[in-house]
């Protein structure tokens, strides 16, 4: 295998106020963390995961909010903590303050010549409003509503999501690769390891072309 042509991936997600498992991830080009990096959302706790995850050495973290982030949802009610803090920084969402790593909700990023979309909601029986994730390498986004929509008529390359902490683990269905990135049991307890793979890049395409454009200043 070239790995010249792969990159390598960290998914991850974890119960919150976890950041003694963050340096125990390992190194990869891409670091995804699939929610629940705080209890409710506190702007110190988000201060804290955003400063331990800076310190990683992966090329690219994405992350997107799990069930514990709120206040993370325009129009999300806060309670009067949430609100004084971020107040008192002059933002209004608590995730303004994550500048070390690419925060999605609803959109997508690309890297090494790859689609990642990342969305934390729930989707309702019968919507339709779903064409954003057409043609899409990976999505980030986890609920039962959802199968048939990614197996069906998404069907990217991997899909990434947490929140449900039974059944820690890859399956797939032979397009698409289901990924349960929760590192904890059903009691909150750490006792997964973190899950790597290697990805494949578009053809003709090669990973230091991608970080030689990154060295030159281009996106």
């Amino acid at each position: 295998m070239n790995m010249d042509n792969y990159i390598l991936v960290d998914p991850l997600t974890a119960k919150p106020i976890e950041y003694e498992v963050l340096p125990l991830v390992p190194d990869g080009d891409v670091l995804i963390h699939a929610g629940d990096f705080t209890n409710y959302g506190d702007v110190g706790e988000v201060i804290k995961f955003n400063a331990e995850i800076g310190k990683l050495p992966h090329k690219y973290k994405v992350v997107i909010a799990g069930n514990h982030e709120l206040g993370f949802e325009d129009g999300e009610e806060m309670n009067e903590k949430q609100l004084a803090g971020l107040n008192m920084l002059g933002i209004t969402k608590a995730y303004e303050l994550l500048s070390n790593c690419i925060y999605l909700c609803d959109r997508e990023t690309k890297l090494f010549g790859l689609r990642i979309y990342g969305a934390p909601w729930h989707s309702m029986p019968g919507h339709g409003d779903f064409n954003a994730w057409n043609k899409m390498d990976g999505i980030l986004a986890g609920d039962v509503e959802l199968l048939n929509t990614v197996e069906q008529r998404v069907k990217p390359k991997y899909h990434v999501f947490g929140h449900v902490h039974q059944q820690h683990g890859a399956t797939t269905n032979g397009s698409t690769t289901f990924i349960n990135a929760s590192i904890c049991d059903h009691k909150l307890r750490t006792c997964y390891d973190p899950i790597i793979f290697d990805m494949p890049l578009p053809p003709g395409t090669m990973k230091q072309d991608f970080l030689d454009q990154s060295l030159n200043g281009s996106p």
